[in-house]
């Protein structure tokens, strides 16, 4: 239960306040960021979960050269794509894309829902990669929440979490209030850079944060 200290922490005027301060900063470069192709961005995020960004560079332009939309990929055999997604590891969610593009074609003709709920009933997509694929491809105003984003909520305004953070209505609450501002994607888009490249798990960059003089993990270890 969050009490009156704590809903004033986190007002919409703090949490705009805070979105301010790391909108449009510490950009970084991957091809799914180049392309408003939404299942292009699906399948991204899809090979994103629990992999790092660098490793899944090389397997998308390799992917997409060889099924360069959802036709091609529901056509596609699973052992070819097994051997193409194969560095990333995490083998039991490699048949979930030819089955996503496959239930994309039969049920939407190709066309990727702009409705989360109806992605998140495709096979393999959660809340997280409906929210990036509708804040990043569409531009809409839909939250995102990952174990990183639920790290830096905690340390900036002072929230606890449980162990799954991302399902906790006070962590979507600071989302989505997050995302409803202007430019959705580039605000979702910051968001997960400022969490690789600044609040990271261990040893944040304090030198390199623009948010410390109202972060209450940096005034904690500013003491």
């Amino acid at each position: 239960m969050i009490n009156k200290l704590s809903r004033e922490i986190l007002s919409a005027n703090s949490i705009h306040l805070f979105r301010n301060k790391i909108f449009n900063r510490n950009k970084r470069t991957y091809p799914w960021r180049e392309t408003r192709d939404p299942f292009k961005v699906l399948i991204a995020e899809m090979m994103l979960r629990r992999t790092k960004a660098d490793q899944v560079k090389q397997v998308y332009e390799r992917l997409f050269t060889e099924y360069p939309d959802v036709e091609a990929m529901a056509n596609a055999e699973d052992k070819k794509l097994e051997q193409i997604v194969y560095p990333l590891g995490l083998k039991w969610r490699t048949p979930a894309f030819g089955l996503v593009a496959r239930e994309i074609r039969e049920k939407y003709h190709c066309k990727i829902p702009e409705l989360r709920e109806e992605l998140t009933a495709l096979p393999g997509v959660g809340e997280y990669v409906a929210g990036a694929v509708l804040s990043i491809a569409y531009d809409k105003k839909e939250w995102i929440v990952d174990s990183n984003i639920v790290r830096l909520f905690r340390r900036y305004f002072g929230i606890k979490t449980s162990k799954e953070g991302r399902r906790d209505k006070h962590v979507i609450r600071i989302a989505k209030i997050y995302a409803s501002g202007r430019s959705p994607r580039k605000a979702n888009l910051a968001i997960l850079d400022f969490t690789a490249l600044v609040c990271t798990p261990r040893k944040p960059k304090f030198e390199k944060c623009t948010l410390t003089t109202r972060c209450h993990y940096a005034l904690l270890c500013s003491q």
